[in-house]
């Protein structure tokens, strides 16, 4: 059970407690979290997060597949979740990276800023 996050805070559920997710939701809370964490930060889980931050640092040309690369690592951990499409957005300031997942027969999409 994840429970949800806005702007780094966690949301209340207007009773004391907080708002949980369940199904779709409470899996692309995973993966934003798998994908916005830097991969080696956390000593003890080096596994965890992704490289995504990397990406500028490498030749605008290798961006798009790297970024696939990326998403793939940091998702193999994720039970029947399978990547079925990253695209990489490279024409504002700074990146949109969109995931497309299947989960269980739903179609999820992941954005994210890079």
């Amino acid at each position: 059970m994840e429970r949800k996050l806005m702007d780094g805070d966690y949301v209340p559920d207007g009773s004391g407690g907080l708002t949980t997710l369940s199904g779709g939701e409470e899996v692309l809370a995973r993966v934003l979290f798998r994908l916005t964490a830097r991969r080696g930060a956390l000593p003890f889980l080096p596994r965890l997060g992704s490289r995504l931050g990397q990406l500028g640092r490498e030749r605008p040309s290798a961006r798009q597949a790297l970024a696939a690369q990326y998403v793939a690592e940091a998702l193999r951990e994720e039970p029947e979740l399978s990547v079925n499409s990253v695209e990489l957005d490279q024409s504002g300031e700074s990146g949109l990276l969109t995931v497309r997942l299947d989960w269980r027969g739903e179609e999820l999409t992941a954005q994210m800023a890079v």
